[in-house]
């Protein structure tokens, strides 16, 4: 299921990222040779190009009918077979499909992207970026016309939180509140992760219990986050009310009912289903009394437990205990909203990627699989919709970086070329699209080498 929704994703922010070079280059009169989704070494799954006013298909084959090759203003279309990106490829461009300048006509032709004007070509190149981040503001702001807006205030998670390692070694306790942050107070616990880790701010106020303290955390606090490869920061405690039975419980077949509210394993507390998942782990095999609550009537269900040392209870989903805040948006009023987000999220990945530069962030980068991890194992649309948005807002930034190969190494050039009024020789673009190239995949070899590593080690 990850897989298939990394896939997904990917295929839709490639198109939307192609189709802004395609619809740029169009608008300039400009020819698309080829607007492909997914590569095609050897032979393309499907061919399609528009000739005398009809389409003309052609499927599984090695080579563009000649009927194809011989109308040329036609841009063709088509699927690859290789499910990991797609191109566009623009009549007397030098990118990743033409990267010889040799290949180009010896006169530039009218409708080749090298004899538009400078500002025309600029649009063209930022034609993806523009999309990607475009799409990610659309799906923001569908999802919170759909969806709403729903957030857990810290102070209503009345048990506290479970912090990870990271945070435990630092000074927190299960069961912390956060209050404020460099004294000022935090709503959610998103906001208190963009302060901690983003801004790298060290002061937390804390109730703990009765108590309000103040913990001051180390200036790398971050950066050990970030090579202990942590997932969440910190998730709600919540209590242990049974939501409903797996086939053959053994805790429904003595006796206990949905609803029931469970506190104690063999006399020992268990507030919180946390405490009561490290607990209930002790006793693998062995007899064991759960303790819980029924209409506020406390009660006692002894039996055995087997090798797995599981009771078959599913918990109620916390967020149906906890009293959340939600917003719900007109159509209107989501566009804006969407648009909040979508900076947002650009600013935050922004600042996310200063610690590439640093030891611990070089050594997490991640690959395919990594962002396939981020994918639940179960479909949730909510959740595919927004990672699909997050990754667009990061293909987005990574394709405007200024490296020759990808769009900000052609943005750099034409800016270039519009300060100084000298236009890069092709064969110079050339050396530096190969340059890039070189450097993208070692990149890519660099990144999914972390995830083959992590996958040996069992971290996926």
């Amino acid at each position: 299921m990850k897989i298939l929704a990394l896939l997904l994703a990917l295929s839709l922010l490639v198109f939307i990222h192609e189709l802004g070079h395609y619809l740029f280059a169009r608008l300039f009169k400009t020819r698309v040779e080829k607007f492909y989704l997914f590569f095609n070494p050897y032979f393309s799954i499907l061919r399609a190009k528009k000739i005398g006013g009809k389409w003309q298909l052609s499927w599984f084959s090695k080579k563009a009918p000649e009927s194809f090759e011989e109308n040329k203003e036609n841009t063709e279309w088509g699927i690859g077979w290789v499910p990991l990106g797609g191109y566009c490829s623009i009549a007397g461009m030098i990118d990743e499909n033409t990267t010889s300048a040799d290949k180009l006509s010896s006169e530039p032709q009218a409708w080749e992207y090298r004899s538009k004007p400078a500002w025309q070509r600029l649009l063209i190149v930022l034609g993806g970026v523009i999309m990607n981040f475009v799409g990610a503001i659309v799906i923001f702001s569908m999802m919170l016309f759909y969806w709403g807006e729903e957030t857990l205030p810290l102070q209503n998670a009345t048990l506290g939180y479970d912090y990870t390692e990271v945070a435990l070694k630092n000074g927190f306790q299960n069961g912390d509140i956060i209050l404020a942050v460099n004294a000022k107070p935090v709503k959610d616990m998103t906001e208190v992760v963009e302060k901690l880790l983003l801004d790298q701010s060290h002061d937390c106020t804390i109730k703990r219990g009765f108590e309000t303290i103040k913990l001051d955390l180390p200036k790398d606090f971050a950066k050990q986050m970030i090579a202990a490869e942590v997932k969440q920061f910190a998730t709600p405690r919540f209590p242990f009310v049974v939501g409903q039975f797996a086939l053959g419980s053994i805790a429904e077949k003595n006796g206990m009912k949905v609803e029931d509210s469970i506190v104690s394993i063999n006399g020992v507390s268990t507030p919180a289903f946390s405490d009561f998942v490290a607990e209930i782990a002790k006793h693998k095999s062995k007899s064991v009394s759960i303790g819980y609550y029924r209409n506020g009537e406390e009660k006692t269900s002894t039996f055995t437990l087997d090798d797995n040392g599981k009771i078959g209870a599913v918990a109620k989903n916390p967020y149906l205990m906890f009293k959340t805040e939600k917003i719900e948006y007109g159509f209107f009023e989501s566009i804006p909203a969407g648009i909040s987000q979508g900076v947002s999220s650009l600013v935050n990945y922004v600042k996310q990627f200063k610690f590439v530069f640093s030891k611990e962030g070089a050594s997490s980068l991640g690959g395919f699989g990594t962002i396939g991890n981020l994918f639940p194992e179960t479909w949730n649309w909510q959740v595919f919709w927004n990672m699909t948005a997050f990754l667009s807002i990061i293909l987005a930034f990574m394709n405007i970086l200024p490296i020759p190969a990808l769009d900000g190494g052609h943005v750099m050039f034409t800016l270039w070329e519009m300060i100084t009024g000298k236009k890069p020789g092709d064969k110079f673009l050339e050396r530096a699209q190969i340059v890039g190239m070189v450097l993208l995949f070692a990149l890519l070899i660099y990144a999914n080498g972390n995830d083959l590593v992590r996958w040996l080690s069992g971290k996926f």
